[in-house]
């Protein structure tokens, strides 16, 4: 059976450019981690109000619907995702200072944060280890999303007009914080085979997954410690 070579190159190329991927992302990644770290503690420092927190994530919303897509393949992505990720952690400040300020808080913060690290650096291994594709994931991770992200404008609805929902918060959170480990899972795959070459989206949607599920854990740790 004859080998050809020119086979035998494109496969290299490819696995090289995967491995490229994976390895910028995972970079800007733990760059943009750090970034958001930063910014938390300076906004918990400064006692940035509470209301802070949804200015800044409106903003980064507006920021990965419209500039990130637009940008990514460009230096100025670079720059929007630091922006992104600097508004998010920013916004995380008034939150954890929140939690912080309960009995056992802080247990409740320190717990949140390890199991997120555990269920990324977990799943990571899993889809880098078995090499499985999980790109059949990706429709009903967009369904999954978009109900939760639906159920969580009813629940702060019902707050805000004096009529918490307490249960469907939990349901939100629970749904988000299965969802965004399908979406760690699902993204860490599409780098591996090839389904996302821009290490900038990559990034972001890893960065987003892990947001999401360390401030769902939050709030379900928070409920099952009674605070």
């Amino acid at each position: 059976m004859s080998v050809n070579p020119q086979t035998i190159a494109r496969t290299g190329e490819s696995v090289l450019a995967t491995n490229r991927v994976l390895r910028n992302t995972y970079l800007l990644l733990s760059m943009t981690l750090l970034f958001s770290a930063a910014a938390a503690g300076l906004s918990m420092m400064m006692n940035v109000p509470p209301g802070v927190s949804l200015v800044t994530s409106l903003v980064a919303l507006g920021l990965l619907w419209f500039v990130v897509p637009r940008t990514a393949n460009s230096a100025a992505g670079l720059v929007t995702v630091f922006a992104v990720t600097g508004l998010l952690g920013f916004g995380l400040g008034p939150i954890l200072n929140m939690y912080l300020k309960l009995a056992n808080g802080p247990q409740i913060v320190m717990s949140a944060m390890g199991m997120t690290g555990g269920v990324f650096v977990g799943l990571s291994a899993y889809a880098l280890i078995s090499r499985r594709n999980f790109s059949f994931m990706g429709g009903f991770l967009m369904a999954g999303i978009l109900v939760a992200f639906l159920a969580a404008l009813v629940s702060v609805g019902a707050a805000l007009f004096g009529h918490p929902m307490p249960g469907l918060a939990l349901a939100v959170s629970v749904m988000f914080a299965v969802l965004m480990s399908g979406m760690i899972l699902w993204q860490t795959s599409e780098i591996i085979h090839g389904g996302e070459t821009n290490y900038i989206l990559a990034t972001v949607s890893l960065y987003v997954a892990i947001y999401n599920l360390f401030t769902s854990l939050l709030h379900i740790l928070g409920v099952m410690n009674d605070d």
